[in-house]
């Protein structure tokens, strides 16, 4: 079987590369550059390169860097300025997997393989001849949530040799194997932009706009900010604001006004209905015939807890998620990940809106 992995520089990717030499595969190795938006050198990029260049060379293996610049700014990048730019909270991360990796080099490159194999933490199972995503054996790390978008052929041309395994083990195998990256710390940065400062990539092309910090329950204006687009509903960090916690609860697009309200249980960063749009289901509806309420587990950000909810379908573009729990940060444009009620299948997911439902429920 010949096998295309997506290679990173990162350790989780060279454990994958590590276990399918063990399995005797015929693997490629294929590292994906994208150049950064401004005329710089990307010393990032160029040490992933180098590390990926070690691991092929460890193992005796092809090895080749593929440019999809041109594609990623037109599309993910495209995609992220336009939402934040319309006062929404992107996930880059999410359309990259779908646009990018198993996209636009599935279509030029992985289409000659059997398979493209990835270091994200998720598994996939067959279950009644329907191969499904699902989640991994370490809840910290699983990534299925970044996965949400793809589609159901793009899944069936796709492995996840990590799912299976912790991230604890994952190291050891490293260092077992005395992998050149062992002790690599793992990448926090946007797809494959790696060390970017999100503010100062958000500054460049935006731009900053002051405007005032309303506390919602008194309408009183204290502080100021340098435009919305830097801001999502839930967000703590970065307002600058003094006697906090402070937290975001609502942002007035058209006069660039941000409302926040103080302390960590304020009510008003909660909240436990979610209005989603534009579902999408990886390997189908799995409530085709339904309209009444359906048991699930979902995300609305990534973290290791699975919330549970119902989900009610009104037509087909439209689905309302009510939370057992209290929702923090339901951020319009964010994505709410749909999974059963074991959390094992990652069913898909829907765009929070923030909008009630266009039509009544479907009939």
């Amino acid at each position: 079987m010949k096998i295309a992995v997506l290679i990173s520089g990162g350790v989780d990717s060279a454990v994958v590369v590590h276990r399918l030499v063990q399995q005797g595969l015929d693997i490629h190795l294929f590292y994906i550059r994208i150049g950064l938006d401004i005329d710089e050198g990307d010393c990032s990029a160029e040490e992933d390169i180098e590390m990926c260049s070690l691991i092929a060379s460890r193992y005796n293996l092809p090895f080749d860097v593929v440019s999809l610049h041109e594609e990623y700014w037109e599309n993910v990048m495209e995609y992220a300025l336009r939402s934040v730019r319309a006062g929404l909270t992107p996930n880059p991360d999410i359309m990259c997997n779908r646009m990018i990796k198993f996209g636009f080099f599935e279509q030029r490159w992985g289409k000659d393989f059997d398979m493209t194999a990835t270091g994200h933490y998720a598994s996939t199972d067959v279950i009644d001849g329907v191969k499904y995503l699902t989640t991994a054996v370490d809840p910290v790390k699983d990534q299925t949530d970044f996965l949400a978008r793809i589609t159901g052929e793009q899944l069936s041309h796709v492995m996840f040799p990590l799912g299976s395994l912790p991230k604890s083990e994952v190291r050891r195998i490293a260092l077992e194997a005395n992998l050149p990256n062992a002790f690599r710390k793992d990448s926090q940065g946007i797809c494959f932009l790696g060390k970017i400062n999100y503010n100062d990539f958000i500054r460049r092309h935006l731009g900053e706009k002051t405007g005032p910090v309303i506390e919602i329950e008194t309408g009183k204006k204290i502080g100021t900010h340098n435009g919305y687009w830097f801001h999502t509903i839930g967000q703590r960090k970065g307002l600058g604001l003094s006697g906090g916690p402070w937290y975001v609860v609502k942002k007035n697009i058209h006069d660039n006004v941000i409302y926040v309200s103080r302390g960590y249980d304020t009510e008003k960063q909660f909240g436990h209905t979610i209005h989603i749009a534009e579902p999408h289901f990886i390997s189908g509806n799995p409530w085709p015939d339904k309209c009444e309420s359906v048991e699930i587990t979902f995300k609305n950000r990534h973290a290791p807890e699975f919330l549970q909810a119902k989900i009610t379908r009104y037509n087909d573009d439209e689905y309302i998620i009510e939370s057992k729990e209290k929702v923090q940060g339901i951020a319009p444009g964010q994505f709410a990940v749909i999974y059963d009620r074991d959390h094992h299948i990652c069913y898909g997911s829907g765009i929070i809106t923030g909008q009630k439902p266009k039509a009544t429920k479907s009939q």
